[in-house]
């Protein structure tokens, strides 16, 4: 039986690369995202596919979502929590309520949610949890404290879950990509100049090769850049 997995903010961007590379792989994909047209543009000619609308700060919508591929599915093997949101930057004194509570929603809550429920589901005989850190839960950008602080909490819950998940051999390791060529990076760029990117798909590879590791085994964190970003060192 081929493996499964979950991806959540699969509507888009490193999501629907994900998305695609697994599914050409033979792999059974569940599609989650808030927008049906998007997820059925990736998942109608595909067998082994299936769209679902889920909204990841609704608890009772991911329990429905996780309900429904692991019974399309018989098993859920992974889950990519590749689900956020990057709101308009501010700096800090200027950042509304408002924005600081959505990123707390989707950014945190939502991955929260997402894990949990798929934790659950893979109890019987384990699995992986492949959450998306962003580099920015290593090192910020300007006018992004909303945003990072999600991202940095999101290292926290990633090793919790690993150290949780241990004895029932359930995996999670953290993915932080730095300056994929989304659409996410294109208003970034639109708004603050140019700035080096790399191909999604490079994102995506990196992703399927952490998900078919053994169980025995597991990346805890990588992080994968455009090279030439001003990530690393000092300017």
């Amino acid at each position: 039986m081929p493996q499964s997995i979950v991806i959540t903010g699969a509507s888009s961007g490193i999501g629907a690369a994900t998305a695609n590379k697994f599914i050409d792989a033979g792999w059974n994909v569940a599609l989650l995202a808030r927008r049906l047209d998007k997820l059925d543009a990736i998942s109608a000619t595909n067998k082994n596919a299936i769209s679902i609308v889920c909204d990841v700060t609704d608890e009772a919508s991911v329990t429905k979502a996780f309900a429904k591929a692991n019974n399309e599915f018989g098993y859920v093997d992974v889950l990519f929590n590749n689900a956020g949101i990057f709101p308009p930057g501010s700096r800090f004194d200027e950042i509304s309520l408002d924005a600081w509570k959505s990123s707390v929603d989707v950014n945190l809550t939502g991955m929260f949610i997402s894990a949990r429920e798929a934790f659950r589901l893979m109890k019987p005989k384990g699995g992986r949890i492949i959450n998306n850190g962003s580099i920015s839960a290593i090192t910020p950008r300007a006018h992004s404290a909303a945003y990072t602080s999600t991202k940095h909490a999101v290292t926290g819950l990633t090793k919790c879950i690993a150290l949780d998940g241990r004895d029932l051999n359930i995996c999670c390791g953290q993915i932080d990509i730095g300056n994929a060529n989304t659409e996410l990076v294109a208003n970034l760029i639109k708004h603050g100049g140019p700035m080096d990117t790399m191909d999604v798909q490079d994102a995506a590879d990196a992703v399927f090769n952490m998900a078919n590791l053994p169980l025995s085994t597991n990346v805890l964190s990588m992080t994968i850049m455009a090279n030439k970003m001003p990530f690393v060192g000092r300017g």
